[in-house]
């Protein structure tokens, strides 16, 4: 029985519900995958809206404003693969190590979660099982398609962040997480500063050296994959223009990068490379 079938047994989705992930222009022909862990605010109807009402399920705790939007675009532009969760974090945050508890939160940004009080064992393996690990196993399967012939394909993540968390402003328009591999977000940096009004956070407002930061470190870190993970504001991403224009902004400052053949080679004995190794990235001059 596949992912999508599985996820229908009784308990979860009912038939007419959307998969638990989506993979959007499959036919690119770009090396690599554009992937979108919070695309969603859709709870399965079965759970009720997790107790939440409307406007809280609009708000940034269920979903990342704009994001999907964005990392469509940036997927059409530069010719890659695009996979988007189909249920919101508040279910099964896919961006989290399963057995975290902030994988199914029972509070978020001060709102509690009423819907995941006092979870069953049985209830959180449903939704990893259904909802979850359906999305990881798309997204490894997709990758290892494009694998091959020497080279790996690189990780592109989007999400979205809030301008205002716990009281505090965040100043940023774009945040660039990162941990051990420097080849696509360090020269990506220098090129967003290169842009007048830019403000770009460095491992900010969240930083991809923690350990909850798992989409990349599951399936780029791990294997030697080329990844960055790009968070934008999500005032500036709120509706399709914004989408649109920041959506362009990352695309342009990828491309070169994306275009240097010297990226999709295996690593030199499993090695990660340094900003300080000498050019890693010669599109980009990076040293």
């Amino acid at each position: 029985m596949n992912a999508a079938a599985r996820a229908r047994e009784p308990g979860l989705l009912a038939e007419h519900e959307p998969p638990p992930f989506t993979l959007e222009n499959a036919g690119a022909r770009g090396f690599g995958l554009v992937v979108c862990d919070h695309a969603s605010n859709r709870i399965p109807e079965r759970l009720a809206g997790l107790g939440l009402n409307p406007g809280q399920l609009s708000q940034h705790i269920a979903w990342d404003i704009g994001a999907a939007g964005v990392a469509r675009r940036v997927a059409a532009r530069l010719d890659l693969a695009v996979m988007l969760a189909g249920y919101s974090r508040l279910v099964a945050d896919c961006n989290r190590r399963a057995d975290s508890p902030s994988c199914m939160p029972v509070i978020s940004d001060g709102i509690l979660i009423p819907g995941n009080l006092a979870l069953e064992a049985g209830a959180r393996a449903q939704r990893r099982d259904l909802l979850y690990w359906p999305y990881h196993h798309a997204i490894e399967r997709e990758l290892e398609r494009r694998s091959g012939e020497g080279r790996t394909p690189v990780v592109v993540s989007i999400h979205s962040f809030t301008p205002r968390m716990y009281g505090v402003v965040r100043h940023w328009q774009v945040g660039v997480l990162w941990d051990r591999d420097p080849r696509i977000p360090l020269p990506f940096m220098r090129r967003l500063r290169s842009l007048p009004g830019v403000l770009v956070g460095d491992n900010e407002p969240y930083s991809g050296r923690h350990p909850a930061d798992f989409t990349i470190d599951h399936h780029a870190e791990r294997f030697g994959r080329p990844s960055i993970s790009i968070e934008l504001r999500q005032d500036l991403i709120a509706d399709e223009a914004g989408q649109a224009h920041w959506a362009g902004v990352l695309a342009e400052a990828l491309a070169p990068i994306l275009a240097d053949p010297g990226l999709y080679r295996p690593l030199a004995d499993g090695r990660w490379p340094s900003a300080h190794d000498g050019p890693v990235n010669t599109a980009a001059g990076m040293r």
